[in-house]
């Protein structure tokens, strides 16, 4: 039950949502996982459940491990890209198409860290 190995994409939120949805499935499903591969009194002999958990355990750290790669690398691109906008932003202080776009990217990052913690109200 390894995760997906695609790259991420971090421009459609809703998409990489739902990568990191698949990817926690071992995490979701790790009673049934346990109850499955490892054996009761009876059928004790017929299974190395030592090394049955020994594997579970490497495929859970290999999923944290991949999400914990997109998630820090889908931020340090959103974050590339602000720094980037905000610079020419500061070139070209009168171009609005350029202040849209930069405003677009901070509620982006914003709503990456925040949206857990904090809901803004919306626009009137």
């Amino acid at each position: 039950m390894a995760a997906p190995s695609g790259a991420a994409s971090c421009e459609d939120f809703a998409e990489f949502q739902e990568l990191l949805r698949v990817m926690r499935t071992i995490d979701d499903r790790i009673v049934h996982e346990l109850n499955t591969t490892i054996p009761t009194a009876s059928f004790a002999g017929k299974i190395d459940a030592s090394q049955t958990c020994k594997e579970l355990y490497q495929s859970l750290m290999d999923a944290h491990t991949s999400r914990e790669r997109i998630i820090k690398n889908c931020i340090a691109q959103t974050s590339s890209v602000v720094k980037t906008l905000r610079e020419e932003r500061e070139k070209a202080q009168d171009d609005v198409a350029l202040l849209k776009q930069l405003r677009k990217e901070q509620t982006k990052v914003f709503n990456e860290r925040c949206r857990i913690h904090y809901k803004p109200p919306k626009s009137q």
